[in-house]
């Protein structure tokens, strides 16, 4: 949680002292995540700075995730715990954005009257006018328009962190039936490729030492652009920075991972050797009513020829269960492929109808409890799989990026391999934002443990 102070650029006050406060809170994934690193810069432009005192804040902008059914329910549960703070303090002003406010739009305001902003996914650039037009004319402002609006804020002099998200694109084209993505993010749009370089340059510039490149489809980058670019020459160049160690990329589609691709994994040295590919279900029927463009044979083949350029790779998934028509024996074909593949990891959840979405229509609905019990036999099998596949790491020495402290273990230093998994180990302090390669001792289902070389 960050809490933002604004100065009187914005809003004019006699004192230091006096000052108002504003708090970012962000729910959900990494874009947004991103998106509210962007409001923060947007709002320091302003003369905002940071405290961390929700309770004294004059302004508190939520950005939220709508992905799943919990995640809105999450964000109007934590809206009720909102109301005694603006019932005592009715000029505190509550700023809702991200993809429940472009989907929920005016029903916001009226499902929770205490939101004065309501901002979509593509009104960050806005922000300030909204704000100061909010506070003006003292009433509730919903803005969800989508104008494709890819600037960024000027490039501040702030400290980057260590590891950080850059966003390559917005929106999807690929309208799978579950999926609720292209009508609160939109069509795809790909931001130009020498404005990604400037930033990732500037970000390194910053201190920034890995970089992990954004999008709802990463693979699918560059159609549109006046001069097409693949997302593997981006990758290459964004690679190519002085200075910058590691380098990331989520989500891919199935359907677009190109073997350029492929091969940067296992050529370009700053990529890291992580793919997270959703295979969402291992049944045909079900991947042709989800609407997803592949074959069951399709995705096995992109695995196969993955771990062929890249033996080290490590591969994550999506797997949603309990979607409309699911039977038993396609459920069974998505266990079967979880154990061919042998995934390292995995996020898996039960089907939830989304607005507007062509599977919150289809008829025969699962039961909650086979759900639930599908969910809980997929997860314990990929746990298994997972302590499987750290365990086979054991004695290997595994580079590191450390980023710090362990917060569960403060006595031991924390952080990512290239494959993307946590290992802690006890070291010195000197290491923090420092490459380092321990020796992996012990091995669980979330995490590795190691010890440095004598």
């Amino acid at each position: 949680m960050n809490i933002l102070k604004m100065n009187d650029s914005l809003c004019p006050t006699d004192t230091e002292s006096d000052r108002r406060l504003a708090c970012v809170i962000t729910f959900g994934c990494q874009m947004n995540e991103y998106d509210s690193h962007r409001v923060m810069r947007l709002l320091a432009g302003l003369g905002f700075s940071t405290t961390q005192d929700i309770n004294r804040a004059d302004l508190i902008f939520i950005n939220t995730c709508s992905i799943r059914e919990k995640a809105v329910q999450k964000l109007y549960s934590f809206l009720g715990r909102l109301r005694p703070l603006k019932a005592s303090r009715p000029d505190l002003m509550i700023v809702v954005g991200g993809c429940v406010a472009q989907q929920e739009g005016k029903r916001m305001v009226r499902r929770s009257p205490i939101v004065d902003v309501v901002m979509g996914t593509h009104g960050i650039n806005r922000l300030p006018d909204l704000i100061r037009d909010a506070w003006a004319d003292d009433r509730p402002l919903v803005y969800t328009e989508f104008d494709y609006d890819l600037r960024r804020p000027e490039t501040d002099n702030e400290p980057a962190p260590l590891t950080t998200f850059l966003t390559v694109m917005q929106g999807c084209d690929n309208f799978c039936s579950y999926c609720v993505v292209p009508y609160v993010r939109g069509r795809e749009i790909s931001r130009p490729p020498e404005d990604i370089v400037a930033e990732a340059e500037s970000l390194v510039a910053r201190g920034a030492r890995e970089i992990t490149l954004l999008g709802q489809n990463v693979n699918s980058y560059g159609r549109g652009l006046d001069q097409p670019v693949s997302f593997a020459s981006l990758v290459a160049r964004v690679a190519n920075i002085d200075g910058l160690w590691r380098l990331r990329f989520t989500t891919s589609h199935p359907k677009d991972l190109s073997d350029d691709l492929m091969r940067a994994i296992a050529d370009v040295g700053p990529l890291c050797e992580h793919v997270h590919l959703p295979i969402q279900s291992g049944s045909d029927r079900i991947l042709t009513a989800m609407r997803r463009g592949y074959t069951r044979d399709d995705y096995l083949a992109r695995v196969n020829r993955l771990r062929e350029i890249c033996p080290d790779i490590a591969l994550t998934t999506d797997i949603i269960v309990g979607f409309p028509g699911e039977s038993n024996e396609d459920f069974r074909a998505t266990m079967d492929l979880v154990h061919q593949v042998r995934f390292d990891g995995m996020f898996s959840f039960m089907y939830s109808d989304r607005p507007q979405t062509k599977a919150s229509r289809m008829k025969g609905k699962i039961d909650e409890t086979v759900k639930s019990d599908r969910l809980l036999e997929l997860q314990n099998t990929q746990k298994e799989i997972t302590i499987a596949c750290n365990q086979k790491l054991v004695g290997r020495s595994m580079e590191i990026l450390v980023e710090g402290r362990s917060v569960r273990y403060p006595e031991q230093l924390t952080g990512r391999t290239r494959s993307n998994k946590i290992l802690n180990f006890k070291g010195p302090d000197h290491l923090i934002g420092r490459l380092a390669e321990p020796v992996v001792t012990d091995a669980w289902a979330n995490s590795l443990r190691g010890r440095l070389p004598e």
